[in-house]
């Protein structure tokens, strides 16, 4: 073996890594940027939850109880109302992810040594967060009760009794969050399929060709995403049906706001795809990077799983920068929740901000590398 050789064949190789960009991010900053992003995505802190409260007793017990629940950061007292009608809109609106009924008597219940039982009304189209959340109250809810800062002696007395209710899931069935927000992970097939269109052109040459035509760098872009948006919308109707007819979740939302909404997820989707696959040549390297920017990303921090962090700016710009954790909170209000368009507007906007920035850009780049 020769040394020479050897430093040649080292330096050879150290400058095409250094000299090819893909390269060079696959060998040194992927594994950084890997470890960064399964940091996140395997650490499954409890997020803060919106606390609505219903005191019907109204004592100085029961606003004792209402402090200790809301003494650690898990919960936030965010409403106090005053009737069960303005329950509904809090948790229809998804302004609170729970709201808490402290029935009368609890008080005298609680002193005199009996079971006092307080009712928990879920958001139930998180199943996990709702049952985080019950969780949460539960423990609570036996601490305050055992608690020696309370009154009257802590031995007589017995603990709280949560009494759990789920609106818009009953029951709390995984399958029913879960497959609702399934179709924004699912519904990235077409992306993919348009970035390795896309780059297939580069690969056989037909692009070089198609730039010798009269057709505008705007139009072939433009007619691409729309001819593969419009086949999505088939794509997700289908995705539909699988989801009522098969796994049995309710729709109660319109078709026609469902598929529009659809169609503004995958503008985000594919305009930014389309940004991408102006700097990659291959189908490979499009994959790649289809997989490790979109799919992988969006099964563990676009709240599918667990819910969306907000422990720190960082990790809550790297979900709400995805699309799919936007789709995933339209997707299972349409399903279970029955809303319009007025209460999903700001994730529409921002996917649709999304799309129009990065068409833009696209459009931009592309012009300018066939010209």
């Amino acid at each position: 073996m020769s040394p020479r050789r050897l430093v040649a064949i080292m330096r050879k190789e150290i400058l095409h890594i250094v000299r090819d960009p893909r390269n060079l991010f696959l060998v040194t900053v992927s594994p950084a940027f890997l470890l960064v992003l399964l940091s996140y995505v395997f650490s499954f802190e409890v997020q803060q939850f919106n606390l609505a409260v219903l005191d019907l007793d109204r004592t100085s017990l029961s606003r004792g109880y209402q402090a200790s629940l809301t003494s650690i950061q898990d919960l936030d007292l965010a409403y106090t109302v005053d009737s069960y009608e303005e329950i509904d809109p809090l948790l229809l609106e998804g302004m609170a992810d729970v709201a808490l009924v402290i029935p009368p008597g609890f008080a005298a219940k609680v002193r005199g040594g009996q079971e006092a039982q307080v009712q928990a009304i879920i958001d139930g189209t998180d199943p996990f967060a709702g049952s985080q959340a019950i969780n949460i109250l539960t423990s609570l809810s036996a601490a305050f009760v055992a608690g020696a800062g309370s009154e009257g002696p802590a031995m007589a007395r017995q603990p709280v009794s949560v009494l759990t209710k789920a609106w818009y899931n009953p029951g709390l069935l995984s399958l029913h969050g879960m497959v609702p927000g399934l179709l924004a992970i699912v519904l990235i097939m077409p992306t993919l399929a348009l970035a390795l269109a896309l780059t297939r052109e580069k690969e056989t040459g037909t692009l070089e060709g198609l730039m010798a035509t009269p057709v505008l760098g705007a139009e072939y872009l433009v007619g691409k995403l729309a001819a593969y948006i419009v086949t999505g919308l088939v794509s997700a109707l289908l995705a539909l049906l699988v989801a009522v007819l098969w796994f049995g979740v309710p729709f109660r939302g319109s078709l026609g706001l469902y598929l529009l909404l659809a169609a503004d997820y995958f503008l985000a989707c594919m305009a930014a795809v389309a940004v991408v696959a102006n700097f990659v040549k291959s189908q490979q390297t499009a994959m790649f990077i289809v997989l490790l920017i979109f799919i992988v990303p969006s099964f563990f921090l676009a709240g599918l799983i667990t819910p969306v962090s907000t422990g720190s700016l960082f990790s809550m710009l790297t979900s709400y920068v995805l699309p799919s954790t936007h789709f995933v909170e339209i997707s299972r209000v349409v399903f279970l929740k029955g809303l319009g368009l007025g209460p999903m507007l700001q994730p529409a906007l921002i996917l649709l901000g999304m799309g129009l920035g990065a068409l833009a850009l696209g459009l931009f780049s592309f012009r300018k590398k066939v010209g």
